[in-house]
């Protein structure tokens, strides 16, 4: 069976640094792409960042760029979103979830595409 456990979150002053991570099980992140969603009380669920090693790619949401890093150890089976710089609108919970990687590059900001998620870890960023 397949299964995503995200972990990590916490509770950080503005500025500090996290780093999540989204253990997989039953997949090969060879044939699917990993993503990271986001989503903050009363908004909608966004799309933070996605790998894709089948393509060779990776995608920020503007508000994240320079600031996270996503990354991936096959052996580990594990993606990780280094996140530096947080600010009080990092504030979320934060979902991986996981679809096999045969769409094109504009489809990975859908969360409807995702077929398996994680339980979310929640991320607070507080002075």
């Amino acid at each position: 069976d397949v299964q995503l456990q995200a972990s990590g979150g916490g509770l950080v002053r503005p500025g500090a640094s996290l780093r999540l991570s989204c253990a997989a099980s039953g997949l090969s992140f060879d044939e699917y792409a990993i993503a990271w969603f986001r989503q903050a009380p009363g908004k909608e669920r966004e799309g933070v960042s996605w790998i894709r090693n089948s393509a060779g790619r990776t995608y920020y949401t503007d508000s994240v760029k320079g600031r996270f890093t996503i990354s991936s150890d096959n052996a580990k089976n594990t993606v990780y979103l280094q996140m530096n710089s947080l600010t009080p609108e990092d504030t979320a919970v934060y979902y991986c979830a996981a679809v096999r990687s045969y769409y094109n590059d504009f489809y990975y900001s859908v969360a409807g595409i995702y077929d398996y998620w994680g339980q979310g870890t929640q991320v607070t960023v507080s002075s």
